[in-house]
């Protein structure tokens, strides 16, 4: 079947039509007589003992042939083929030509016969198979209102049993339908034409409505975003006023005074504890420190015994006063300026263990602040404890040692142990001894 044979009959036969009616009329009038009727089909009439070819069929039927049988396409493929209308590219020429050519049998008209009977063999088959003319025609009548035109016309027309009356009415079926395929095309033209208007404008419609419509999502969007926020916010303060409501109404019935007192209560009883175990702690600490400062002054005064002890075994050696002597203070006289009154003995036993001869000034507490610089002036060396000790005597004794080039040692503590590390000191030389 050719491609679009309907349009193809709209643009192909209106001028083939034009003109046999013009040779009608004209006959007609010439004659002063109407044209004959239409004869039906005579059934078993048959015209031929074959099928008929190409150039074979009466000369009107080549113009609806060619165009409903061959499209653009193939006429194009054609007279290139055969080399007769290879310039010419207009489509109505090239029907022209291909029509005044089928009209005698050339290489041409017989290339076009073998191109229709391999394209409709189909429909030449399906034709072949009826015998009668009433049977042809028929046949036609089917394939007319299914639509197949193009195979169905060259069949029918060729087909051995055909008559020139069944010819004459696919002929004149063929021109009929042309007459309404022409209107009905130009009728959808023009609906197309406005559906196309309209198309047009719905896709114009739709952009601005699909432009709006973004605008307005993106709006609800944004009016969502703010009523979410609005939302939580609603929701914290919501929370808020809860817990708010709820502390109010523990106020208003006393339950939170009630609770407020008992951690008042708890809170003061934790701060008892808290006290208690701070002053035990302080209590503890100053116990810990007290033995430590024992313990330090038994270590110190074990030391200084132990020295003590140790200068006075090599004493008797040398009979002190040498300079190779580990006891450098036997026979010396050593001032004790302050420290506690009631060891004085003890520190006098330690200075006489070294040979050692010991005078004391309580430092201005009871005795009077005249007798030091005598004191001062008959000693060799000075002992200081500082904390039990007047400021004038302890600076007096610090400017007469100073001027004087005299040893001068200055102990913390007032205990044996500071006064037996500080023996110990003036003993080992660690001190200068003024004179040796």
């Amino acid at each position: 079947m050719c491609k679009h044979p309907m349009r193809k009959l709209t643009s192909i036969l209106i001028g083939r039509n034009l003109e046999e009616s013009q040779d009608t009329g004209a006959a007609a009038e010439a004659n002063h007589a109407p044209s004959s009727p239409v004869l039906p089909p005579q059934k078993n009439r048959r015209t031929s003992t074959r099928r008929r070819k190409l150039w074979e069929l009466d000369g009107k039927y080549h113009c609806p042939v060619v165009g409903t049988c061959f499209d653009l396409d193939d006429l194009k493929k054609l007279t290139h083929r055969t080399g007769h209308a290879g310039r010419h590219v207009d489509p109505y020429d090239l029907h022209l030509e291909a029509v005044s050519t089928s009209l005698e049998r050339n290489a041409t008209s017989e290339f076009m016969q073998k191109q229709l009977e391999r394209k409709y063999a189909v429909q030449v088959r399906r034709f072949d198979q009826v015998k009668e003319d009433a049977d042809v025609l028929a046949l036609w009548k089917q394939h007319l209102e299914r639509g197949e035109v193009a195979g169905a016309v060259w069949a029918a027309l060729t087909h051995k049993a055909a008559s020139t009356a069944t010819q004459h009415v696919v002929y004149a079926d063929l021109h009929m339908l042309s007459h309404q395929v022409g209107a009905s095309q130009a009728a959808d033209l023009r609906r197309v034409e406005w559906l196309e208007r309209e198309l047009a404008r719905t896709k114009e419609q739709t952009a601005r409505e699909a432009a709006r419509h973004a605008r307005e999502r993106a709006e609800a969007n944004e009016r969502i975003r703010d009523l979410e926020r609005t939302a939580a916010e609603a929701a914290l303060r919501t929370d808020t006023d809860s817990v708010l409501h709820a502390r109010l109404a523990e106020l208003e019935s006393g339950v939170a005074m009630v609770n407020m007192g008992r951690r008042l209560l708890a809170l003061a009883d934790e701060a008892a504890r808290l006290r208690n175990s701070a002053s035990r702690a302080a209590a503890l600490e100053a116990e810990n420190s007290r033995l430590l400062r024992e313990r330090d002054e038994a270590r110190a005064e074990r030391d200084a015994l132990e020295r003590l002890g140790l200068a006075e075994t090599a004493a008797p050696a040398c009979g002190g006063g040498c300079h190779a002597c580990p006891n450098q203070l036997a026979g010396r006289c050593v001032l004790c300026v302050g420290g506690r009154t009631p060891l004085l003995p003890q520190y006098r036993q330690l200075a006489e263990r070294l040979g050692v001869r010991l005078i004391h000034h309580d430092g201005g507490r009871e005795e009077a602040m005249s007798r030091l610089p005598d004191l001062l002036s008959a000693s060799d060396a000075v002992i200081c404890p500082t904390d039990c000790v007047g400021h004038l005597a302890y600076y007096q004794l610090k400017k007469h040692c100073k001027q004087a080039g005299k040893p001068c040692v200055l102990v913390n503590g007032s205990g044996v142990a500071s006064f037996a590390a500080a023996l110990a000191r003036l003993a080992d030389g660690q001190v200068q001894i003024a004179g040796n």
